[in-house]
């Protein structure tokens, strides 16, 4: 998206090809980083299923504060995009709210390391397995130290996109992928003269990795000469409070929408951890499909922000409307396609994790079969909220959808995962059912909230 002094409205066809050429490059650097993700899966599966077990139980409560700090970092996106919207370029304004969103950064890190110190003691509380939670809490304290790279490099990731260069952000989680793969390789199985450290060896990884990107973001913005011009790191210790408490106001309850949805898909680990290792190393696998799929409609809700929020800054009402419903159906039309190729063909997607014909993993493979069933059944309406809470944002809309999250995912969502789960014959696939009616509930709720915007004035600016 090329900043102008007055947007106007492009027309249907005009917007929606619009929207594809932002979303493309932000689906793709998300796709990437859940291929990130995956390496360390296919990896770690090769341990055996209580490494991956123990992966999941980690990553459920390290994904509290991934999610509180894409969440906070991603007001970013809809703030700087309103001023280019209003008065491009913005360098001013722009500038001081990436840096007061670095400076939260920082502080989230903190208390990200903080918890992750506390891992075991959580774990043994939700009665999962101790040898288990042993293994979870050894990666996760070497994990912890890739949280002050990451939360850095979220912010600068939503800058680049918002300025029109998302590429860098493929770009750069390509080079991730890469360099996780060859960690991955090096230090699990002691490759390329590493040691030896098993699953510790993939945490190790991932450290490795995130600061690699972190450096990238840096120095694609030092180098870049539209970006470079905004010198988000001069005067970086001067504070701008009123910028500092306005990225508060608009990103916290994002980060409470991302943590309540990621939260109750943490909870169902703990669950199924309560059936078994092999049901829960069958749900990392299945989560990791429905994760990817997840990936495409989470980066066109991304670009919805940028676009929604940019005829927000400009008060078009129609270019508003056009970027919005756009942006819904293009979300609805890939995930109905992903739908069906899961439904199709599961056991192919599951290769790339696990062999199925070996014996080890058939009871694995067959509680995945039966996920992944109701996972393709929710994919329609996981789209249809992503993108809802991408469209809303985009209007600093972000207090209501963080309400409507809460509720959906932990009332009929955790709620019927609990109930279902541990009181009917349905047992684990019963938490799967729950996840899909906090799905149906947000998605119908926030498209909702969208189609009555201007009755409820949420496209007036404040």
């Amino acid at each position: 998206m090329r900043p102008v002094a007055h947007p106007v409205p492009l027309g249907w066809k005009a917007e929606c090809i619009e929207t594809l050429r932002l979303a493309g490059p932000l689906a793709a650097a998300n796709l990437l980083q859940m291929l990130t993700y995956a390496v360390d899966v296919i990896f770690i599966a090769r341990l055996g299923a209580q490494e991956l077990a123990a992966s999941s139980l980690a990553i459920a409560i390290f994904a509290i504060m991934l999610s509180a700090i894409n969440g906070l970092m991603s007001a970013v996106s809809p703030m700087a995009a309103a001023e280019l919207g209003a008065r491009a370029p913005a360098l001013r304004p722009i500038r001081r709210t990436l840096r007061m969103s670095l400076w939260i950064a920082v502080g989230l890190a903190l208390l990200g390391i903080l918890l992750c110190v506390q891992a075991e003691t959580i774990m043994l509380a939700a009665g999962q397995d101790p040898e288990i939670s042993v293994l979870a809490d050894d990666y996760l304290i070497i994990l912890m130290w890739s949280l002050l790279p990451l939360s850095l490099s979220v912010p600068l990731r939503n800058f680049v996109s918002t300025l029109g260069r998302p590429f860098f952000a493929t770009a750069i989680t390509g080079l991730s992928v890469v360099v996780n793969t060859i960690a991955n390789y090096a230090f699990i199985f002691g490759n390329l003269g590493a040691p030896a450290m098993g699953l510790e060896g993939a945490a190790v990884a991932t450290v490795i990795s995130n600061t690699a990107v972190l450096v990238a973001y840096v120095v694609a913005i030092r180098m870049d000469p539209r970006l470079h011009r905004y010198h988000i790191f001069g005067y970086f210790w001067r504070p701008d409070w009123q910028r500092f408490f306005e990225v508060l106001r608009i990103g916290t309850p994002i980060a409470f929408t991302v943590m309540a949805e990621g939260g109750v898909f943490g909870a169902a680990a703990f669950l199924m951890g309560l059936f078994g290792a092999e049901q829960l190393a069958a749900h990392t696998l299945a989560i990791q499909l429905a994760a990817l799929a997840f990936m495409i409609p989470a980066g066109v809700g991304q670009a919805a922000t940028i676009r929604v929020g940019y005829f927000f800054g400009a008060q078009e009402p129609e270019g508003i409307r056009q970027a919005g419903w756009s942006a819904l159906a293009i979300g609805v039309a890939f995930m109905s396609l992903s739908a069906t190729i899961l439904l199709l063909a599961p056991e192919l997607l599951f290769r790339i994790y696990l062999d199925p014909e070996d014996p080890a993993n058939t009871a694995v493979i067959g509680f995945a079969l039966s996920y992944v069933v109701v996972c393709a059944a929710f994919q329609l309406f996981d789209g249809l909220q992503v993108v809802g809470v991408g469209v809303l944002r985009g209007l600093k809309d972000t207090r209501m959808p963080m309400w409507i999250a809460i509720f959906s995912y932990w009332v009929p969502g955790f709620g019927l995962a609990v109930g279902l789960g541990f009181f009917t014959p349905l047992a684990d696939v019963g938490i799967w059912v729950g996840l899909a009616a906090g799905l149906i509930s947000a998605a119908s709720l926030l498209v909702w909230r969208w189609h009555r915007r201007e009755a409820l004035g949420l496209t007036n600016v404040t």
